[in-house]
């Protein structure tokens, strides 16, 4: 899979990067990841898709190889300035469809670009969208005020991973199979060890994503989630798994009996099932996507 790499100074004052597939005049795919990770960790699942679509990947605030950009500017402002690089440098692909996936926390970004009324979606897919419930937003917001948010669990979590390893082969051997890498597939895990780590300046390899970022991020919620999320108009899948999150579950359920533009269906597998299950996941993200669009 050929994959030009792109890069846009945005009005927050850093620099966002990201890659995108040579212009064949396909459908346009927007495709943000999940948090600690990177556009390209999800390679094996975008391969598949890019038989059908054109792809455009964006590394958000302090992931990948954009730049970390001091605090985390929030999952709202994230989104626009995700929307503004696309506006700036996807000229090229103004003329075709454009098509919207997301994973985790990309997914609930990907929500709220559409939320916002000025994303140039047709359709989206959204892969376990972490969906705070009402009463989680409203608990993680005292939370942010007292300062406590970041003692949650996760957070916590973040803070205590594991940065350095001696080689991207011993990362491969020390995650796999373990954690939130458990029934990876094998390319879905090297796909991660060669675009999430990068070369570190002791020896070794390191995590792109600081520990103290993932933990921002999981510290934090988006605001007007719920308001944005009964704005969506866009025609929109959700895939959940069968071992995620409770709340994940609780959410896309209520998203869907408050917004008849969703739908959702739950797959098997992890939070992670596109990494367990790509050819899969691809499989369902293009019949949606597609989908009459012979017609259109």
């Amino acid at each position: 899979m050929q994959l030009i790499p792109w890069q846009h100074a945005t009005s927050a004052g850093f620099t966002l990067r990201g890659w995108h597939s040579p212009v064949r005049g396909k459908p346009l795919l927007h495709f943000l990841h999940g948090n600690g990770f990177c556009g390209r960790t999800y390679e094996p699942m975008l391969a598949c898709l890019a038989t059908d679509f054109d792809l455009w990947l964006c590394d958000i605030q302090g992931h990948g190889d954009s730049d970390h950009g001091g605090a985390f500017l929030g999952w709202n402002r994230n989104a626009d300035l995700a929307l503004e690089a696309l506006q700036a440098q996807g000229q090229a692909f103004s003329e075709v469809p454009r098509f919207a996936a997301g994973h985790s926390f990309g997914g609930v970004l990907t929500a709220l670009m559409m939320g916002g009324g000025h994303a140039p979606f047709r359709k989206a897919v959204l892969l376990d969208p972490v969906l705070f419930t009402p009463a989680m937003v409203m608990a993680m917001s005292m939370a942010e005020m007292t300062g406590m948010a970041k003692l949650t669990p996760m957070a916590r979590a973040a803070m205590r991973r594991r940065k350095h390893w001696p080689s991207r082969e011993e990362a491969f051997e020390s995650l796999h199979n373990r954690g939130a890498y458990k029934g990876w597939r094998d390319e879905a895990l090297r796909a991660f060890t060669e675009h999430a780590l990068r070369d570190s300046p002791a020896g070794g390899v390191e995590l792109k994503c600081r520990r103290s970022r993932e933990a921002e991020i999981f510290s934090s919620t988006p605001e007007s989630l719920w308001t944005l999320l009964g704005r969506v108009r866009t025609p929109t899948l959700v895939l959940h798994a069968r071992h995620t999150f409770d709340f994940v579950n609780e959410s896309v359920a209520r998203w869907q009996l408050v917004n008849d533009a969703v739908q959702a269906h739950q797959v098997e597998g992890g939070h992670c099932f596109m990494q367990e299950h790509p050819k899969e996941t691809a499989a369902q993200v293009r019949a949606f996507l597609l989908a009459h669009e012979d017609t259109a």
